[in-house]
């Protein structure tokens, strides 16, 4: 017999104290969300070096249903991982690290919806606090995009998070809040939310697991109605060391991955970790 949390059997894989706390907070009936792990390659892997990541990547990892794992490749191995994928039938879902929010256009260096839409992608990475820092990304051109790639059935992963002084100055909330606010003025659905502590972005220094579910809760809060709905990921320096932690975590819904997501065999680890 399963264990029973607010009312309900658990099968194999669910989290009771992810249900526990939805119950506690008020929001009614459990709505199952999916577990996603996302790998952010960033400006790495040439379509060579892609194909043989996929080639690595596919024997090591054991796909669950429930767990979605998503690879966001540079432009220009997005069509070639499109066809390998397609031709294999393995259950990996493509996104793409930015999209603009107009069908046409002389927006040299941007990519359209539509083109994205036409090689299979899935899923689109907005609001990268590197496209803040070094290409003048704003919370409006953020929102521009995640509406953008919703109208065309794109999901974006909209990443939102704070620098070190920011958390030193105990903003981390309104900081975090007013990003969210922002990004999601006039959208109907919510994206997938990653919450990407700058400070922790490739530089080894891990927000602890439980601040990170802290963070994820007060933003599942934040969101209302919406909120027991939400896919929730954590992204900051998540490797194979401390994914299991991670995951452990009743609001973390998944992750987003940098750099462990290059090495095929760490980011089977990480995917391999999750449970749905």
């Amino acid at each position: 017999m399963g264990i029973v949390a607010c009312g309900e059997t658990l099968g194999a894989g669910d989290r009771p104290w992810a249900i526990m706390s939805e119950c506690l907070l008020g929001w009614g009936p459990r709505i199952l969300r999916s577990t996603t792990i996302a790998g952010n390659w960033k400006m790495h892997k040439t379509q060579a070096e892609a194909k043989a990541f996929l080639q690595a990547f596919a024997p090591l990892w054991q796909p669950q249903a429930g767990v979605d794992v998503v690879l966001c490749a540079p432009f220009t191995a997005l069509a070639m991982l499109s066809g390998a994928i397609a031709a294999t039938g393995l259950p990996v879902s493509l996104g793409a690290q930015n999209v603009h929010w107009a069908e046409t256009g002389a927006f040299t260096g941007e990519i359209a919806p539509g083109m994205l839409v036409e090689l299979g992608i899935r899923y689109v990475v907005v609001g990268h606090s590197e496209r803040r820092q070094f290409f003048g990304e704003t919370d409006a051109t953020v929102n521009q995009r995640v509406r953008a790639a919703q109208a065309h059935g794109l999901t974006p992963i909209l990443c939102v998070g704070e620098t070190k002084v920011l958390r030193a100055q105990g903003q981390v909330e309104s900081w975090i809040f007013d990003q969210l606010d922002r990004a999601l003025a006039d959208t109907t659905a919510l994206p997938v939310i990653a919450y990407e502590p700058i400070w922790a972005i490739g530089t080894g220094d891990t927000c602890a697991p439980t601040e990170a579910n802290r963070v994820l809760q007060s933003i599942r809060h934040h969101l209302g109605d919406r909120g027991a709905e939400a896919t929730l990921l954590y992204g900051g320096s998540v490797k194979g060391n401390n994914i299991a932690e991670i995951l452990t975590q009743p609001e973390i819904d998944g992750v987003l991955v940098g750099g462990a997501s290059l090495d095929p065999e760490e980011f089977a680890q990480i995917a391999n970790a999750a449970q749905p």
